[in-house]
């Protein structure tokens, strides 16, 4: 019996090679074209966008009052502060989609084959998160500059409307770090998915008790650094820090305090991300 060659046409990719930057990207936007359902059914879209209807109907209420009437019902930092249950939410459903369908399917080993590295899926993942959170607050905020610079009699004022306008922005891309990261952190632990979901929402519902009780038992510093022990209103005591004292207890004298414990936070839950991936099997 004599064996055969078929040639069925088979070559070699003679094409470029583009690299290790460009898988990072790709992985990028790919997960956040996941984090809006973009490219993917209906479906997987639902959820998504009805948070950021929502929250874009929130911030059309507001810059329509403000048009007709002048009057500011919250700033950039405030409206950040008043979507946090949204966010919670946004976040609870994205981060698992992003991260723990790929660990229970099992595709982690085509990523890490070549040239993608361990590190470098969990920062493009935490990347996507974070950019997709910030156009969750970001788009709102536009509309409510929009209407604050056309209510504006002079362009000193548009300036000042545009100055409060970056620090709704930063203050936004602050908010969606530190979700983002917290989020991201505890939905690489569980395959998943809705179990995943409980966990994220769970991690940030169990902390405002804490919150409450050290308001009511401890003494006057303790009720200032209650606001510590939950992500929440973490960040109203960073908002009272940085832009000044907002309706509540936080920061007090403490302002700092929250600024350190923010950072680390933040360092914390995505050096966690990084250990996670560099000791996940193939």
């Amino acid at each position: 019996m004599t064996s055969v060659i078929h040639d069925i046409g088979y070559q070699r990719y003679q094409g470029a090679r583009l690299g290790r930057g460009f898988a990072v990207r790709s992985l990028y936007l790919h997960s956040l074209r996941t984090a809006y359902g973009l490219g993917r059914s209906a479906k997987a879209k639902i959820f998504s966008w009805l948070v950021a209807g929502l929250v874009l109907t929130v911030a059309a209420v507001v810059a329509g009052v403000r048009a007709i009437t002048g009057e500011v019902l919250m700033d950039y930092p405030e409206f950040a502060d008043g979507a946090v249950v949204l966010v919670v939410l946004f976040v609870a459903v994205v981060a698992p989609e992003l991260v723990s369908r790929d660990l229970r399917s099992g595709v982690l080993a085509l990523y890490f084959s070549r040239p993608l590295r361990r590190t470098d899926y969990a920062w493009a993942k935490l990347a996507a998160l974070v950019s997709a959170l910030w156009l969750l607050l970001a788009a709102p905020m536009l509309v409510m500059f929009v209407a604050g610079a056309f209510s504006m009699d002079s362009w000193s004022g548009v300036w000042r409307e545009a100055g409060d306008f970056a620090g709704g922005l930063g203050y936004a891309a602050l908010y969606a770090v530190v979700f983002g990261s917290i989020a991201l952190a505890i939905a690489s632990l569980i395959g998943r998915r809705a179990v995943a979901a409980g966990a994220v929402v769970a991690a940030f519902l169990v902390t405002t008790p804490v919150v409450g009780l050290l308001e009511v038992v401890g003494g006057e510093n303790a009720q200032y650094l209650a606001g510590l022990f939950s992500p929440a209103t973490l960040m109203l005591g960073v908002h009272g820090w940085l832009f000044g004292e907002v309706d509540a207890l936080y920061p007090g004298p403490f302002g700092l305090w929250y600024g350190v414990v923010t950072v680390a936070v933040v360092a914390a839950f995505t050096g966690a991300l990084l250990m996670r991936y560099r000791r996940v099997q193939r």
